[in-house]
């Protein structure tokens, strides 16, 4: 088996072959053409197109790679798609000249999300992404934050060797394993299905209308990528990915080598940390004087923030992700000087062992850093 990704941006599309036999997974129409001379280059056949889910962040390329290669359109059976002609279900099998792979119906994001799970990999559509990207909303039509914990669920039971490879990645990963996702996803993070439907609810916010377009589109087998209009790589099949305008907002960056002159000057910055508890607290610390508001809490925790309106913020996370959203939050609710910690904690600790300069409070169970 031979397996590749062939798109550049956030949206992934993954080439497997066997035996001269190919399936393309999650394709783009904007990229057709790419993928049509891609196979004809490797003298690969077509023989299925998988879409994981009804995408709501860009036009499929499914229905224009099936009327100029015949290929089988595969989609689950819940499917709204007109144009999808070969259904799967739960458990059942695509056969890719000796590569078995296996469907699992992964439900949460959309009702008809599934993976593709290989002996050595497992194709997550956006029922999981990678670190910080955490998962695929579940505000969109037929999203469920009750189902996505089940689903999330079965991944208990799969190796934690097992690679993983997302439809998405809006932070420059491309692949992980499952035990380090089980580390690091806060999807993953230990909670009872009533607490993530909570979690979850407290975040999310209702789809932007264009994204109902889009998936309308898809439903609709569209081959014109101007069949609904797209905001250009923005993060917006994640949680917060569509608050308010949060995409237009213009956040500012501040590097660790900075921020460290500024939090020993006269006149320090508010710290402003957004991950969870555990994190603040655990093995990487936090920096002195910051406080903790962990992201699914910030939207509720303005006005307790209200004084700091026009004083100069800094959000901090683990490596920069949610610290972004959690700066863009605070840009659109009117805080005036609000900029995110590139490299997050982690940056921050790099930097301090290079410079012995930047102080950090640790949990008691780790020693401490060479700072």
């Amino acid at each position: 088996m031979k397996f590749s990704q062939l798109n550049d941006g956030p949206c992934k599309t993954y080439l497997i072959s066997d035996h001269g036999l190919a399936m393309l997974v999650d394709p783009v129409l904007e990229e057709v053409d790419h993928y049509i001379e891609t196979l004809r280059q490797d003298e690969l056949e077509l023989k299925y197109i998988v879409d994981t889910h009804v995408h709501a962040d860009h036009i499929s390329g499914a229905a224009a790679l099936r009327d100029r290669t015949g290929a089988d359109y595969v989609m689950h059976e819940n499917s709204g798609c007109d144009c999808a002609n070969y259904r799967v279900s739960d458990g059942d099998w695509l056969e890719l000249g000796s590569t078995s792979i296996e469907v699992r119906h992964t439900p949460g994001h959309t009702e008809d999300s599934i993976s593709l799970l290989f002996p050595d990999r497992i194709l997550t559509g956006d029922f999981l992404f990678i670190g910080e990207g955490g998962a695929g909303r579940t505000d969109l039509p037929g999203g469920d934050a009750g189902k996505h914990w089940d689903s999330l669920a079965t991944l208990t039971s799969l190796p934690a060797t097992l690679l993983v490879f997302p439809a998405h990645d809006y932070h420059g990963k491309t692949q992980s394993t499952l035990a380090a996702q089980r580390r690091d996803n806060p999807r993953l993070k230990p909670r009872s299905r009533e607490e993530y439907i909570q979690w979850l609810d407290d975040l999310r916010l209702g789809a932007a209308d264009w994204m109902v377009d889009v998936v309308k589109a898809n439903y609709a087998c569209a081959r014109d990528p101007q069949a609904a209009w797209i905001p250009v790589d923005a993060p917006t099949c994640e949680v917060l990915g569509t608050k308010g305008n949060i995409n237009d907002a213009k956040v500012r960056i501040v590097s660790a080598e900075e921020l460290s002159d500024e939090v020993s000057s006269q006149t320090p910055p508010f710290l402003l940390d957004v991950r969870q508890p555990e994190e603040f607290d655990g093995a990487l610390g936090h920096i002195p004087g910051s406080e903790l508001i962990p992201i699914g809490d910030l939207s509720h925790a303005l006005e307790e923030l209200s004084d700091k309106r026009d004083s100069p913020i800094v959000t901090i996370c683990h490596s920069g992700g949610r610290s972004m959203t959690a700066a863009a939050i605070l840009t659109v609710a009117g805080f005036s000087n609000v900029r995110s910690l590139e490299g997050g904690i982690v940056s921050w600790l790099e930097h301090g062992e290079e410079s012995s300069e930047n102080p950090v409070i640790l949990n008691s169970r780790r020693p401490p850093l060479n700072l």
